[in-house]
Parts: structure tokens; sequence; C-alpha cells
């Protein structure tokens, strides 16, 4: 136990370097992983797409935390997946692995009491079994049908104990297994928003720009309108800025609280009409597209505002960047 009196100030020169050896240890690690995947890993996907059941992770201490988030990511990427720990398996939950089920066992080592006591059982009732490990010759890499070597040359942590590199390449494999599940599977951005109907990235996936325009408010004047017609329509709209539209209702340009600014310094304002001041043929998005694709133009063209029309270029209304802040689905930048 460390002694409570030991002075814990730490120099900044000591934090950076543990902190950058750290990082740079488990991203080495990562990366000679990324060179040795091969045939085996290629198997592992093609024995999960075939499959009639699920995927099953299964480990102790550290490995099973990282079993619970691969589950967590193959689950949200359109591969049905549970988690049962090793101890608890070979302690009466073996029965809710199905015939049919792809069962992953994670350990560092191969050597785990809990994992060397559940993989025979796995054997006799016809799972077929997919050994993680960093032991090439542990008795989990004997009992697998494919073995997965994920082994490390040390612990980031400073007395080799402290599972770190090994857990940091565990879970990156487990990434690797589900960003090509899900790419084999042809799973897009709609099936995405079904499994995270919830919460801001849930909205970022669902929400078109239909679903934040106000109807009551379609701030907009004739390309003849004087600039005191135009300002009502601004004050009205709330939006900082109006749509200008001909004799026949069709947008032809937006006029901003920019615009304004630029020809009052120019000392046009005054007297001008909206089609001397406004910015021709403006941007403007069908209301079905996601609200999500609308902020990131808003970012991209370093504008505040949207024009939103229907799918027959009818104006419908505008979307401020506000709104899709207040929605969760950007933020505001500060400098």
């Amino acid at each position: 136990m460390a002694d409570k009196n030991l002075n814990t100030s730490v120099s900044e020169a000591s934090i950076l370097q543990r902190g950058t050896q750290t990082l740079r240890l488990e991203a080495d690690a990562i990366n000679r992983l990324a060179d040795q995947l091969g045939t085996p890993f290629v198997e592992v996907i093609n024995l999960i797409l075939k499959t009639s059941g699920r995927v099953v992770l299964t480990g102790v201490g550290k490995s099973a935390d990282v079993g619970r988030k691969i589950v967590a990511t193959l689950n949200s990427t359109g591969s049905p997946a549970l988690f049962v720990h090793a101890g608890d398996a070979v302690h009466g939950d073996l029965g809710v692995i199905q015939q049919g089920d792809v069962v992953i066992c994670l350990s560092k080592s191969g050597r785990s009491a809990e994992m060397t006591a559940l993989t025979p059982l796995l054997k006799q009732h016809g799972h077929t079994i997919v050994g993680v490990t960093g032991v090439a010759d542990s008795p989990l890499a004997q009992q697998s049908d494919i073995v997965l070597i994920a082994g490390v040359d040390a612990e980031a942590c400073p007395y080799d104990l402290a599972p770190t590199t090994s857990t940091a390449v565990q879970m990156a494999l487990g990434d690797a297994l589900a960003m090509c599940l899900m790419e084999a599977k042809g799973f897009g951005a709609e099936d995405f928003a079904k499994f995270h109907p919830g919460g801001a990235l849930g909205r970022r996936l669902t929400v078109r720009l239909h679903d934040l325009i106000d109807p009551e408010r379609r701030p907009s004047v004739r390309f003849d309108a004087q600039i005191q017609d135009v300002l009502l329509s601004m004050t009205a709209g709330r939006y900082g800025a109006t749509a200008i539209v001909d004799s026949e209702s069709n947008i032809v340009g937006i006029i901003t609280d920019g615009d304004l600014r630029r020809a009052l310094v120019e000392g046009n304002a005054i007297n001008s009409k909206a089609e001397e001041i406004m910015t021709p043929k403006p941007f403007a998005i069908v209301g079905t597209e996601l609200a999500a694709h609308a902020a990131k133009m808003i970012e991209e063209k370093g504008i505040s505002q949207v024009i939103v029309t229907h799918e027959n270029g009818e104006y419908t209304g505008m979307v401020h960047l506000h709104d899709l802040v207040r929605e969760g689905i950007t933020q505001l930048k500060t400098k």
C-alpha cells in the first residue's frame, strides 16, 4: 500500500512521458496485430456470416470487460451478440448459449481456470470456439476451432501487471470484427438509425429538415420589395434572413443580415430594392434530407441558415443553425 504521507506532486515532464509511452506501446501493439492479421481472421468473419445463431463473447477479469464492449458494438452494428461470464457459464449459465452460436473466448494467457474449465464443455455441446489469446500453445488455443493471436510484448503498466496493452489489442480486434461484419452485411446509416433512436446520435440519424421548419414562419418578399419590407420580413421570421421570390413565387435569392450590413457599408441600402442586394441562387435543401446533412453544409459553406423546399422546389420554410444546435445535431463552434 502506498504511503499516504509521500509527496504526490509529479512533474509535468514525467506525466507526459508516461502518458506518451502508454499510448505508443498500445499503438505499436495494435499495428503489429494489423500486420499479422491473416486467414484465421477471414475464417472467423465467414463463420459468423454463415451461422444461424449469435456471437457469444466470454472471458474473465478485464477480458470480460472487453467482451461486454465488443458485444455492445456488434449489437449496434447489426450482428446479434451476448456476453456470458466464463465463471458464470460453468456455474449454470451455459444453457444460454444455443446451437448455432459462435463462441469467442477472450483470454490473454489462455490458461485461466474458468476458461480451461469452460472450453471442454463448449466442445461437448458442439459449439464452435474462436480463441482470442496471446499464447499460441495455451489450453484455450488447443481447444479452439479458430485461433486469433492477440499477443503483446509487455503491458503499458510499469510493472507489467495491469492489463492495458493487451486489452487495447483485444478491443481493437473486436472493432475490426464488427466493422467487417457490418460491411459484409450491408449495414448502412438507415439500419444504424433503427438501432440508435435515442439521444443526440439518434437525432442525427433520424431528424429531417421538414421536422424542424416552423410553417408559421416562412419569411419572403418579392424581388422588387423595398428595404423596409425586407427588414420587416426578416424581423418577423427571426432567421436572420428572408427569401426573395419572383412573381411566380419561385425562389430567386436570399437576403441575410450580412447582405444588409454590406449594403449599408457601401451606401446602397436605403433606396435599393431586394433584387439589388440579394444573394442570387441561394443554397436550398429538400425537406426530406437529414438535418445532419444541412448541418454539414452550413459548416462547409459558412452560412447560418438554409432554405427548405418540397421536392417540386416549392418554398416551405427555413432552418437556422440554432435550430440544429437545439436538437443536438450540431454544436456551435467557439474561438
